[in-house]
């Protein structure tokens, strides 16, 4: 059964596939934007964007894309599937993606024929840019030195090439596999979860584009949806795309809140029971992370003591019971 006739909407709402019409500037999605774009107008080398997964980094990525004119850029965007690959097919690639139409198998040539074709985008007045999604998959030394020297490509004026990484949080620590490359990092910017109030945004903004004339999820629903989400975009579709198919079947014109805790008990999202797993890393440093006052000893968000094993069985049964 299809809810869109139900709810009278012409596309499906909350689909994860990146669909650009479907972006959501978020203000901190639009400082992301300003600071990536700031970086790419100025040639600077390198800037990377990363972001706990579900956090929006491939639609930033593809709206970024989207927004670099062709007049002004020659922008490709280079989706990393694979941790294996080698910086022979990375160059190669990135060499394809940028206008080489036949890219040398010997590195030293390929090197020679994209220096060429990035001095004619400069000449042509326009600037190089390739964006990288995924980036965290970029495991290897070997990767880190090819990058740091593709950004040593350049004229007097200014640099050829410029990149921009989009990752989860570890692909700081993969540039330290290689540290001058990760000094060259001119701009840094961490997508974090979205608060209530962009949830609610976020809804209907989604909603708003699908046709929908009013809001389907009550205030009380929004706030279950953000809790159970913690604010992350993927989740928040996951979410509402099965509250929307549920209330269907319910026969019913909103999501409630009731609604919203069935599906979320359906997809085992549930942070609470998150923490658990959390105390049970620390048994072995002896500290533990309290909720609340309640928990007694607060300092900083960690035990300013060691706690018992009784202290610690005790929490994590009002934890299975709340």
């Amino acid at each position: 059964m299809n809810y869109l006739d139900y709810f009278q909407l012409k596309q499906e709402p909350f689909s994860n596939a990146p669909v650009t019409r479907f972006y959501f500037n978020s203000a901190q999605h639009s400082r992301a934007m300003m600071r990536l774009m700031f970086a790419v107008e100025n040639m600077r080398g390198l800037a990377i964007c990363v972001g706990d997964i579900g956090a929006g980094k491939t639609t930033l990525a593809r709206r970024m894309l989207d927004s670099l004119p062709e007049e002004k850029y020659e922008a490709a965007l280079l989706v990393i599937i694979h941790s294996g690959i080698t910086a022979s097919w990375l160059l190669r690639r990135i060499a394809l993606q940028l206008g080489v139409a036949s890219p040398s198998e010997d590195k030293l040539s390929l090197l020679s024929q994209l220096y060429q074709r990035l001095v004619e985008i400069y000449e042509e007045g326009r600037k190089a840019v390739v964006l990288i999604d995924e980036a965290q998959m970029l495991q290897s030394r070997e990767l880190m030195e090819e990058f740091r020297g593709l950004t040593n490509l350049e004229v007097p004026e200014r640099k050829l090439l410029s990149f921009v990484f989009f990752g989860l949080p570890e692909l700081e620590d993969n540039l330290m596999l290689d540290p001058p490359l990760a000094q060259r990092v001119a701009v840094k910017y961490r997508i974090e979860p979205f608060n209530l109030e962009s949830v609610e945004a976020y809804i209907k903004h989604r909603l708003r584009l699908a046709g929908s004339r009013k809001m389907l999820f009550t205030s009380q629903a929004v706030e279950r949806i953000h809790y159970f989400s913690q604010g992350t975009p993927r989740l928040i579709n996951t979410i509402c795309d099965n509250c929307l198919f549920e209330a269907v079947l319910a026969r019913k014109a909103v999501v409630d809140r009731a609604l919203v805790g069935r599906i979320a008990d359906t997809l085992g999202l549930d942070p609470d029971r998150q923490v658990p797993e959390t105390i049970m890393a620390r048994r072995q440093a002896g500290v533990l992370a309290p909720r609340d006052s309640s928990a007694g000893r607060i300092a900083g968000g960690v035990s300013a003591q060691p706690v018992s094993m009784e202290e610690i069985d005790r929490y994590l049964d009002s934890l299975s019971k709340s």
